[in-house]
């Protein structure tokens, strides 16, 4: 094992200078007017048109009201916004206005299928929460980050510079990082990203038909016909997203908002043990919330609406109880929820 390991690391320094090809930040023209929101679309800091969805508050009759909260959407890996397409309409209907956008190289954004860096991720995240706070001055801002927008919920959070939210909600966080990962795996991908950037890998039938990344079918035949979802991966994004990924379990640490870390038992997408290294690490004052139904699409789970609750609850009050009674997070080092003696295993 040893000489193999060697034998590719020799391999690698030989062509470390095959770089992997991710997005650079735009260049706006002289028409730029600034960051701003329109229908369909963020333009972000660099004048880059990001896919947006909205779902606007809404009072008893239906009609529109001022929001007494905004949540922040960020989907997760080859998803986009339809990501929170039922949990914000839902959430609009507690007077909860959800603006949900395109990541870049996802969805209805620039670059699909090529990687973004993080520094551009984050800055996108930061500049819709100031355009959101500025839009909605009295309410209370919250980031929902699911999967890799967790991981980039948590970098942003952790950074220096984090977004002026008032509330971080986790779901299923992609924590499954370098150090998570078997050495062959690192091996394997460091490689693959240096040799073909451009390939792309698709998930083997058998395993598409073995792991579902949620209990409600319904929905994954719809996620399945829609054009808008990716169904593969570059290698070089591959290895942009296990350094996010790596990022964000470092960053657990050092997050700066009032923070919620919701998981499901039957996920199987982050492993359980990585779940478990990463929440140790989590400030004193984070809460968990484990799902004993639950799997990886928490918000699209058939458990979904007792998801939705727990994390508006959370927005109102970050210290009540939360309704489902979820516990923690096995081994977490924050703050539970709420114990009631639900399963675990």
């Amino acid at each position: 094992m040893r000489i193999l390991v060697l034998a590719c690391l020799l391999v690698a320094g030989a062509l470390a200078g095959c770089a992997p090809t991710w997005q650079r930040a735009a260049i706006p023209d002289a028409a730029f007017v600034g960051p701003r929101l329109e229908d369909g679309a963020f333009v972000s800091f660099d004048g880059a048109r990001l896919g947006l969805s909205r779902w606007d508050a809404k009072g008893p009759d239906g009609g529109p009201v001022k929001p007494w909260a905004v949540i922040i959407g960020v989907h997760g890996m080859n998803d986009y916004a339809n990501a929170f397409h039922l949990a914000a309409p839902w959430w609009a209907g507690q007077g909860v206005t959800t603006l949900a956008y395109d990541q870049r190289g996802f969805g209805r954004s620039p670059g699909r299928g090529v990687w973004a860096p993080d520094a551009l991720k984050i800055e996108d995240l930061r500049t819709i929460v100031a355009l959101a706070r500025r839009r909605w001055p009295d309410a209370t801002i919250a980031v929902a980050g699911e999967s890799l927008g967790g991981a980039v919920a948590i970098e942003a959070f952790a950074s220096l510079n984090p977004p002026v939210a008032d509330r971080l909600v986790l779901l299923a966080p992609a924590v499954w990082g370098w150090s998570s990962q078997p050495i062959p795996y690192r091996v394997a991908l460091w490689l693959a990203a240096r040799t073909e950037p451009g390939k792309v890998f698709t998930p083997p039938g058998w395993l598409v038909r073995r792991v579902y990344p949620s209990d409600n079918i319904d929905e994954l035949r719809a996620m399945g016909r829609d054009p808008l979802m990716i169904w593969g991966a570059r290698s070089d994004t591959l290895l942009g997203l296990v350094t996010t990924m790596q990022r964000g379990q470092d960053g657990l640490a050092s997050l700066r908002a009032p923070t919620l870390y919701l998981y499901g038992a039957h996920d199987p997408i982050i492993p359980r043990g990585a779940v478990r290294r990463a929440v140790r690490g989590l400030p004193p004052t984070a809460r968990t919330a484990w799902y004993a139904n639950g799997w990886h699409l928490l918000m699209r789970d058939r458990e979904g609406p007792m998801v939705w609750n727990d994390v508006l609850s959370f927005i109102r009050d970050p210290a009540a109880p939360l309704p489902s009674g979820a516990p923690p997070i096995p081994g977490a080092s924050g703050r539970p929820g709420v114990v009631t003696g639900l399963r675990t295993e």
